[in-house]
Parts: structure tokens; sequence; C-alpha cells
């Protein structure tokens, strides 16, 4: 389990992050400039209505200390590839999906190592881990945002390259994400079993509530309908592979996963019972 958590899940994370980039071009981040009101909608779902969402519901539902810094990792953590391709599925926006989830992710390397130091000193205390802001900044830098630029490089001087290998490094994220996830919660059944009727039903309702508020949030500002789905995936599905490798990089665990890890770890799971049929309900909509 140590290799995992110290070799394997970093250098997973980086493919699955190049994987992102591969699908990012310079006019993808001028559309921020070009479309603001839908990109500024997103951000704002995301950095700020997300996190303070998780941080009402953990004082509804009676989490440990470390199981609530958890939860808040991973509200801190921007979207991942599987938005992008929930996104696709139901019909919304992929450019502003891609163009949040990179630009978010980008800003994730100087937000989520503060975040995660004021909510675990805010949560638990004087119990609150060490957390080192400017060497988990460098370790998200490294292992997010390294390999994002990569992929827009190789996409912006060789697209016939990106265009061939992208649909290969896709699938291989998303098999190594699965991965990640098995192998995390395997290493840790038992903490799993003891944890999933508690964690469970909060990570349910987050999802739901965010999926919905995003929407909404996205009519509200009169944003197109397909605008709207990309806003609300962006905001209900956070990159859970990030939030376990964040939550590893805290604190070392001495075998399986810390507990920081664990919410990201269940949610990697549960969000799909939540996600997929957010995707039907846009898609049977979009018919009538």
């Amino acid at each position: 389990m140590g290799i995992l958590l110290s070799v394997f899940l970093p250098l997973s994370l980086a493919f699955i992050m190049f994987s992102l980039g591969l699908g990012l071009t310079i006019a993808d981040f001028a559309r921020v400039v070009a479309k603001p009101k839908a990109f500024v909608a997103g951000a704002v779902s995301q950095i700020i209505i997300l996190p303070v969402v998780a941080f009402l519901l953990l004082q509804i539902f009676a989490l440990s200390p470390e199981l609530a810094v958890g939860v808040m990792i991973l509200a801190f953590c921007p979207g991942g590839v599987t938005s992008n391709i929930m996104t696709r599925l139901a019909g919304g926006s992929v450019a502003l999906s891609v163009t949040l989830t990179g630009v978010v992710s980008l800003i994730s390397v100087i937000t989520v190592p503060f975040l995660v130091a004021f909510a675990a000193d805010t949560l638990m205390g004087r119990a609150a881990p060490d957390v080192d802001v400017t060497s988990l900044a460098i370790a998200m830098f490294a292992i997010t945002a390294v390999p994002v630029a990569i992929g827009v490089a190789v996409r912006h001087f060789s697209p016939s390259l990106a265009d061939r290998i992208e649909p290969s490094i896709i699938r291989a994220a998303m098999v190594l994400f699965v991965i990640i996830v098995i192998g995390a919660l395997a290493a840790n059944w038992t903490v799993f079993v003891e944890n999933i009727a508690l964690l469970g039903p909060l990570l349910v309702v987050l999802n739901v509530a965010l999926l919905l508020i995003g929407f909404g949030f996205g009519r509200l500002l009169g944003l197109d309908r397909a605008d709207r789905i990309a806003v609300a995936i962006e905001t209900g599905i956070q990159n859970s592979t990030l939030g376990i490798t964040v939550g590893s990089l805290i604190v070392e665990a001495a075998s399986g996963l810390p507990p920081f890890s664990l919410p990201s770890g269940i949610y990697g799971i549960t969000m799909y019972f939540v996600s997929l049929p957010f995707v039907f309900w846009m898609r049977q909509s979009e018919r009538h």
C-alpha cells in the first residue's frame, strides 16, 4: 500500500491530468475572456458554492474531525476527466466543461493548500496535522499543473498526434482511476465498511445538491441549456483522485489510506449513482 500511495497514485494522477491537458487548446483558455459569464458561473460554483455547501452539510452529518477534513478536501478539488465525459453524455457544452476543469485545476494549485490548512485548523483544532502549504503546493504543481501544460503543448504543437492518441489516453486514464479507487478501498475495506453508512448518505446528498444548485445557478444567470448542464456537472462532480492524493500528502499513514482520503475514495464510487441518473434526466428532458 505504501508504494500505491507514494508512487503509483501521484504518477496515475499526473497521467490523468495529462489526458485532460491533451483535450485543451489555447482557444479554450481564450474562451474565459470571450464567454466570461458562463465561465464565471462555473468557477464561482466550484470554488465558492461547493465548499460552502459541503461545510453546511457537515453541520448536519456527525463525522469525526478527520473525515470532515476529508470531505472538505474533496470539496476543494476541481472537476476532472470524468466531469468532461459526463457533460458530453448529458448533451452539455464540452468546451465549457473542459475549460472550467483545466483553468480551475490550475487555480487549485494555489487555493487548495491554503484551504486544506484552514479546514484542518478549523475542524480539528490542536489535533490538526501540520500542513506544509509550500510543500503541498509544489507537489500539486508537479502532479497537476505540469502534466496539464504538457498535454496542452502536445495539442498545440502536434494536433494530429494529439487527435491520434487522445482516445487511448482517456481510456487509460479512466482505467487508472478505477484501479486507484478499488485499490484504495480494498486496502482499507474494514474502515470503508465502518464508515460507508455515515459517509455514503452525506456524499450522495452533497452530489445531488450541487448538481441541482449548479444547474439552477446557470438558469438564474440566463445561460443556455448546454452551458447550464456543464456548470451543473462541473459543480457536482469532483476529481476524487486528486482528493485521495492530497489526503495522502497531508499525513503519511502507517498502513492503508489515511482518513483524510477516505471520503474521496468512497465518492469515487457514489458519484456514479448520482451523476448517471442526472445524465439520463438531461437527455430525456431534451427530447421533450
